[in-house]
């Protein structure tokens, strides 16, 4: 047996079950965060309780079955000290198992408490014992106690009958019989499947450890002021400078913060009594602790606390929750403070952070009546009236009334309903679909591949999981950033873009080394670029721009000529148009760098598929409805994505690119006249060979050449190519000494490396990534291994051949912080993505640059 003596050294010295001193050896990777705080706290000398700590070891050990000197903890305590144990595990988002309060408490601890805190007060901390170590020790059904009546005077007897009825022994009344019991359970419950569950889906490792805090009660219940509460010096949900928390008389725990009607407002309120009223020393003392924690703590902190006779006892400290917007104010704040340094402040966000902050979401606590999942693929939530039809969306958005754009897949045709609509759901595509690549682009929630609901075009009607049935004009909210698709219009948490967020940006903007631009095909989408400080526009896609109303006819009739000469003088009426949308690009971006792709899709996209667009065509152009019918079926390919497109086409029919180039420099000249020097960059897209390059390369300079004699003007221009074909990658040494840059497209390029179709590959990616064949979808997350190798050979021989060319990625993984990283660690110049993405982008570039400087 050891002497006392010899268990309070036995305790303090060792590492796995230690006394909470200022010297401990704890760390927040061995004994939990909880742990770590508790010892901070130690250190400030804050009346915290008197504390031991259980190592991550010590408890795994206790899960096997081999239990710690159970006597020496409780040596550290005085003998009538009622006990509590708390989790704590690495990070607090993981959770752990609940606290068990008042562990102690026995028929001589109740006789010695009723003579010193009162019969009721003593009364009420034993019952509440017995019912959490029944349910949360024992492992009873809480149902065993519906009949007790906690508060009244025979509550604690019938209490201890129920639990010795059900488990046919009675009530343990030894402190150490209790404590083992305790650590016992909490040890076993973090190691059940369930736990391990629901921490994994909480980000936390597969063997993430949880230690345990045995802590002496601050009592909070007899004669005096008594009671526990919380108090943090913030909003969660704005991060403004705000006491908020609760406080409860006679009460243990989170009692406060269970909506008891008696729970009272911490500073004076006119809604209500407070503990400023009522103990007004205790809360000064409070706030000034709650202070100096955020000072030497570094960090907004929520505070436990109890009362006990006035006296103020601190038992726990906890990072304070926060919404997006919360999370960015209280970060520049801190830093603002010089609390913690720009660099820290960055760090603290998250990138996924901003991208809730840019867009409307559901409020975290809105019931969500889901009807359906598909792929979250432009983040945002927003709810309307459902429509079928792009003609549908443009008339609501006439009437003033939000809708939601429902198709089996979006197409160019479907631009103009995609930008009256408030959503996108679609039954087909992936995470670089149509639908997902132009909502990311506006900015529009967009929900694809829902393939779980049926689409009835013809009934116009959406059949839900569940079977219910949802037609035009009924009420559903897409959410683009959880892929789910709700019944009804639940409550939203607008989009907040304040001081904060720009000072943020900032910051982000001073510390990143690798270039952001924006994709952006329409002033609108310039105009955001602009907003967000993108270093320019990366990809411009003008095909885009044809599928305005009165520019579809006349590109329908250019496809439908049947001579160049034909061809040049349609494009002669595209040509004004397409300058003004140009010179319109270069204004808005004051000098900055603009990269226009050359016209890219198959030409049959422009034409109608079905009956009664073909009769209007055919109207249009005044001929034959069978000559129409006919030509459109000439030009059907069997696989159009690799067919007569981009570069091919400039090839076969040069009167398109020669037009757009002219279109180019004439905006560049006029734009130039009006500001700042404009140097467009022409990107010549699908590029397989350098004899391509060559032919595009030898007809824009004439056209340069034509513009410049004609205008008597002077111009730069760049051109490159898009990289999107594994090709194109393999060769780029023969190909970069023709070029000033070399943009790869990932989207194609993955699609191609993969042969994976990314509008179908949403139907299968997820079982794909649950059975471990791919880490991540490769849409998604850029293929590192993969396509990775084909953008590092790229690359290296691009720059081998052409020191000075220009590298970047354009595809969708260009707003993703993985993909960011790897384009940091192979040398590109920089990453274009989605105009919303932009701040993302910058957010993640700048910790990556931090983190590579620590």
């Amino acid at each position: 047996m050891l002497h006392p003596n010899q268990r309070n050294a036995a305790v303090q010295n060792n590492p796995h079950t230690t006394l909470v001193t200022s010297t401990a050896p704890i760390a927040n990777e061995t004994h939990g965060g909880r742990a770590k705080c508790l010892q901070r706290l130690v250190r400030l000398d804050l009346p915290v309780p008197r504390t031991v700590a259980l190592s991550f070891d010590a408890v795994q050990r206790i899960a096997r079955g081999e239990m710690p000197d159970v006597a020496a903890i409780i040596s550290q305590f005085p003998d009538e000290a009622l006990l509590c144990v708390r989790p704590s595990s690495e990070d607090p988002d993981w959770g752990g198992p609940g606290a068990v309060l008042n562990i102690g408490m026995n028929e001589a601890r109740f006789e010695a408490l009723s003579a010193h805190l009162g019969a009721e007060a003593a009364r009420a901390i034993y019952t509440r014992f017995v019912e959490n170590y029944a349910v949360d020790v024992a492992r009873l059904d809480p149902d065993v106690f519906d009949d007790v009546q906690a508060d009244g005077p025979d509550g604690l007897a019938e209490a201890l009958r129920a639990y010795e009825a059900e488990l046919e022994e009675p009530f343990p009344s030894e402190r150490a019989d209790q404590l083992s019991a305790v650590l016992k359970s909490m040890a076993r419950a973090w190691d059940g499947t369930s736990a391990r569950l629901l921490r994994q889906a909480k980000g936390a490792p597969a063997d993430a450890g949880l230690g345990l805090v045995v802590q002496q009660m601050a009592l909070g219940l007899g004669h005096g002021e008594c009671g526990s509460g919380v108090l943090q010096l913030v909003d969660s949900e704005t991060g403004l400078p705000q006491i908020t928390g609760r406080y409860l008389s006679q009460s243990q725990g989170r009692d406060a913060l269970e909506g008891d009607a008696a729970a009272l407002y911490l500073s004076r309120d006119p809604r209500g009594p407070s503990l400023e009223d009522l103990a007004p020393a205790a809360f000064e003392a409070l706030k000034s602790q709650a202070a100096l924690m955020r000072m030497k703590l570094r960090e907004e902190m929520q505070v436990e606390f109890v009362i006990e006779k006035g006296t103020l006892f601190i038992l726990d400290g906890v990072r304070v929750g926060r919404s997006s917007q919360a999370a960015v104010r209280i970060a520049v704040q801190l830093a603002e403070d010089r609390i913690i340094s720009q660099a820290e402040a960055l760090m603290r966000v998250q990138p996924r952070t901003l991208s809730e902050l840019l867009h409307r979401q559901v409020s975290p606590g809105a019931k969500r009546d889901v009807i359906g999942r598909g792929i979250a693929a432009s983040p945002g939530a927003a709810t309307g009236h459902i429509v079928f039809t792009a003609a549908e969306a443009q008339a609501s958005a006439a009437r003033g009334e939000p809708c939601i754009l429902v198709r089996r897949e979006t197409s160019p045709e479907d631009i103009r309903g995609m930008h009256a609509a408030h959503a996108v759901l679609t039954e087909r595509g992936g995470i670089t679909s149509h639908a997902a690549v132009i909502g990311r682009g506006i900015g529009l929630p967009c929900v694809v591949g829902a393939s779980n609901m049926r689409f009835n075009r013809s009934k116009k009607q959406l059949l839900a999981i569940d079977g219910r049935v949802f037609a035009t004009g009924d009420i559903i909210t897409v959410d683009g950033s959880s892929g789910e698709v709700l019944a009804g219009a639940p409550e939203m948490r607008e989009a907040a873009l304040d001081e904060s967020f720009q000072k943020l940006m900032e910051w982000a903007s001073a510390h990143c080394d690798i270039g952001i631009r924006a994709n952006a095909d329409t002033p609108t989408d310039a105009q955001t670029a602009r907003n967000f400080n993108a270093e320019g526009i990366g990809l411009c896609r003008t095909e885009h721009m044809f599928f305005e109303p009165g520019r579809l006819t006349v590109m329908r009739e250019m496809i439908f000529a049947e001579t160049s000469e034909d061809r040049r003088a349609v494009l002669e009426r595209l040509l004004p148009m397409q300058r003004d949308d140009f010179t319109q690009l270069f204004r808005i971006m004051e000098g900055k760098p603009v990269c226009i792709r050359l016209f890219d899709p198959p030409l049959h996209e422009f034409l109608p598929t079905d009956r009664a667009g073909q009769r209007e065509l055919a109207e249009a152009l005044d001929l034959p409805l069978s000559d129409v019918t006919r030509r459109i079926d000439a030009m059907s390919e069997y696989n159009p994505m690799l067919g007569l497109r981009g570069v091919r086409l400039g090839v076969t029919v040069p009167e398109i690119y020669e037009m757009q180039a002219r279109a180019i420099f004439e905006a560049t000249i006029a734009a130039t006249a009006e500001g700042s020097v404009v140097v467009p960059e022409i990107m010549i897209p699908l590029v397989s060979a350098r004899r391509e390059v060559e032919l595009v390369k030898t007809c824009i300079d004439a056209v340069a050449a034509a513009v410049r004699m004609e205008l008597d003007a002077t111009f730069d221009y760049h051109l490159g190519v898009m990289v999107e074909t594994p090709r194109a990658a393999l060769r780029t040494a023969e190909i970069a000494p023709h070029c000033a840059f070399l943009s790869f497209g990932t989207n194609d390029l993955t699609q191609m490396a993969y042969g994976l179709s990314r509008d179908d590959a949403g139907r299968f990616m997820s079982d794909y990534v649950q059975q471990g064949v791919f880490p991540e979808d490769p849409f998604h997350v850029l293929d590192t291994d993969g396509v990775g190798e084909l953008l590092k050979l790229g690359a290296e021989r691009g720059r081998a051949a052409q020191p000075d060319v220009t590298l970047s990625i354009c595809g969708e993984h260009g707003g993703n912080p993985e993909s960011i990283s790897f384009c940091r660690d192979a040398g590109f110049d920089y990453v274009s993505c989605s105009p919303f993405r932009v701040p993302v982008a910058r957010l993640a570039a700048a910790q990556l640059a931090i983190a590579g400087n620590m």
